[in-house]
């Protein structure tokens, strides 16, 4: 997780270990619910020959502006290595962040070996092309479809040793709403989560619901991250909420310090 000058991020020192991948469940509204699974979907997609060209150029492009415009940034980090942390005790991690930082982060995390959830409609399907030029695989799954299938894909991954990651608030909202996902995935696993929170000096924030932010050249980039969240595989039901709460104030915490690094 260390960073330089002149957009260099670890991901050009160390290869691979990261798997990054989209949240997948709403969180249940009262304690006496309990936490529930991701919905299942296993129906392939079928696009038209001119969606698939489509899908080809515009993956392509946007793998191109998001390797330019992040060589571009200088990146600083906080919050020590608990990447490392958690691999030299023999486990791997999921990671997760708000879907404000999905252009940055997946920058910073290119080139090892994640593996995201993806939607099947046309627009995650050129997200999906430009995310696998950037050294990422993919589960097929979102929050209301396939999620289930994508859960135990993600979970095979942390077993074999890569590590698993989730927009967390993602794919459609609501905007800085933690789901469940993650801590659902680390209870199966017994992998813990870590939280991060990218932050840029000066950026474009889109007007869709998750406000994205897209750096402009050459602009301080600094990621924040916090320690592991861990949550055993016999946790109870009391416990996993605990871990989803604590899951939403950590986020919180992050991005609060992290943007106010500007002010």
């Amino acid at each position: 997780m260390r960073t330089g000058p002149g957009g260099a991020s670890p991901a050009e020192a160390h290869p691979s270990r990261a798997t990054v991948a989209r949240a997948g469940q709403e969180p249940a509204n009262s304690c006496s619910q309990p936490i529930r699974g991701l919905a299942y979907w296993d129906t392939p997609r079928a696009f038209t020959l001119w969606q698939r060209i489509q899908i080809a150029l515009l993956s392509r492009a946007g793998a191109w502006i998001i390797r330019w415009l992040g060589s571009t940034l200088r990146w600083e980090s906080e919050g020590g290595e608990p990447l490392e942390q958690v691999h030299t005790e023999g486990r791997s991690a999921i990671l997760v962040c708000w879907h404000c930082c999905t252009f940055a982060s997946t920058y910073y995390w290119r080139q090892r070996g994640i593996v995201v959830m993806s939607s099947q409609n046309f627009e995650s399907e050129c997200l999906a092309g430009a995310l696998r030029r950037l050294g990422y695989g993919l589960a097929r799954g979102s929050s209301s479809r396939g999620g289930l299938k994508a859960l135990a894909e993600i979970a095979r991954y942390l077993r074999s040793g890569k590590d698993a990651g989730f927009t967390v608030d993602g794919p459609r909202g609501p905007r800085f709403e933690a789901k469940p996902g993650p801590m659902l995935l680390a209870k199966r696993t017994g992998d813990p989560v870590l939280c991060f929170h990218v932050s840029l000096q000066r950026k474009i924030q889109l007007k869709t619901w998750d406000r994205t932010q897209i750096p402009l050249p050459f602009s301080k980039a600094f990621i924040l991250k916090a320690p592991p969240i861990y949550l055993t595989k016999d946790a109870s039901e009391a416990q996993l909420k605990s871990g989803i709460a604590t899951m939403q104030s950590t986020l919180e915490e992050l991005r609060g310090r992290a943007e106010a690094r500007w002010n």
